[in-house]
């Protein structure tokens, strides 16, 4: 793995001996929900709360909308599509660099449907920054459209709610199935001052929301996050859609006995591993989401599952061949033929992926979700 610069070895112990000291505070151990969000977003000192290149080339992990304004475009037709019928504004939860942010306007723009507004909610000061500078770029028309909130709206809205690759670093809990029992896997402090894991009895939440059956042995993961943070947006929502996009799975494939080491992924420049105890506010740690824990926190909101697919289903529903097809010269169209590969292959994101959609008083179908239907799967 990549060593650690000074300043990145100087900020992981500081988050560290914060994280320690909450581990004292509290006995000894911590579960890992409570550890996974110190790490990523304690005040000032968390991934991605303190100032490190996250995207990208020179950062650790590279999104869709950072692989390929390809994927943008498609998203901003399906928000068209919405807007059309609604009006009203967009919202983008956690808009990263802000380039997703930016090819949206201009190809809502070249559509003539434009939102009122569109407004990025970003818990990241370096990615707010960042955020800005891109949407500087555009022309003043656009840019204008463009506010930054710290908190959800009071005020519910019409149109749409975006969030890409934003569930996956909802802080999650960790289990282990031992016998017939369930354990929940927390953190605790070795005598060498290193982190180490270790397990208690699962309170009756955390049992409750483990499927039974599961053979002994078998470790995964839980987000009790995703139900009040989908209560939270969906209270924003007065009529439109909020469109998801991350990797995941339904419940069923979640938790199938072969994926017994559970779905926690670490992200440290462009390296992807699975021990989140390593890079302590430095790296990135994600787990699938288990979209069947999305859908019934929807139903439970008051929305509709109005779709939901792979990635490369939704991209082929909003367009992207054509996209392709306009390409004007070989140079371009062999670049945008690679970038879309990446996005559409099932070796690649195209099946990992998943588009789901999200909808209040909205009941026009929709094209991004016209080409598959996974709902039954839920």
């Amino acid at each position: 793995m990549t060593p650690l610069t000074p300043e990145e070895e100087q900020h992981s112990h500081a988050v560290a001996q914060m994280i320690r000291a909450r581990i004292a505070e509290a006995g000894g151990w911590i579960p890992f929900d409570a550890f996974m969000e110190l790490a990523l977003y304690a005040p000032g000192l968390g991934y991605y709360s303190a100032g490190t290149v996250k995207l990208g080339p020179g950062g650790d992990f590279v999104t869709a909308p950072e692989l390929s304004d390809l994927f943008s475009i498609c998203v901003a037709r399906q928000c068209a599509q919405v807007l059309m019928e609604t009006g009203g504004s967009i919202l983008e939860l956690g808009a990263g660099t802000g380039r997703m942010a930016a090819t949206i306007l201009e190809t809502l723009a070249s559509l003539s449907v434009l939102p009122e507004r569109y407004a990025i909610l970003e818990v990241s000061g370096d990615l707010r920054a960042r955020q800005q500078e891109r949407i500087a770029q555009l022309p003043t028309a656009l840019r204008e459209r463009v506010v930054w909130l710290d908190r959800l709206p009071a005020q519910p809205l019409r149109g749409v709610i975006l969030a890409n690759e934003v569930l996956d670093a909802l802080p999650c809990e960790r289990f282990a199935i031992r016998g017939e029992t369930v354990s929940a896997v927390g953190v605790s402090i070795a005598p060498d001052d290193s982190f180490i894991e270790r397990e208690t009895t699962a309170d009756e939440n955390l049992v409750r929301a483990v499927p039974a059956s599961l053979p002994d042995g078998f470790r995964s993961e839980v987000c009790m996050r995703i139900t009040p943070w989908i209560t939270s947006v969906a209270d924003c929502l007065e009529r439109g859609a909020i469109l998801l996009f991350d990797y995941g799975l339904p419940r069923a494939h979640y938790y199938h006995p072969q994926r017994n080491a559970g779905t926690l992924r670490c992200h440290f420049k462009q390296t992807a591993h699975d021990n989140p105890l390593l890079n302590v506010g430095v790296q990135d740690i994600t787990a699938w989401v288990d979209f069947t824990r999305v859908a019934e926190a929807a139903d439970a909101a008051g929305l509709q599952v109005h779709g939901f697919a792979t990635q490369m289903a939704f991209l082929l529903g909003a367009g992207i061949e054509s996209l392709l097809a306009q390409a004007l010269d070989t140079v371009t169209r062999a670049r945008l033929g690679s970038e879309a590969r990446q996005l559409l292959m099932p070796g690649e994101m195209g099946e990992v992926f998943k588009a789901m959609v999200l909808t209040r008083n909205f009941d026009v179908p929709l094209c991004g979700f016209a080409v598959q239907d996974l709902r039954a799967s839920l």
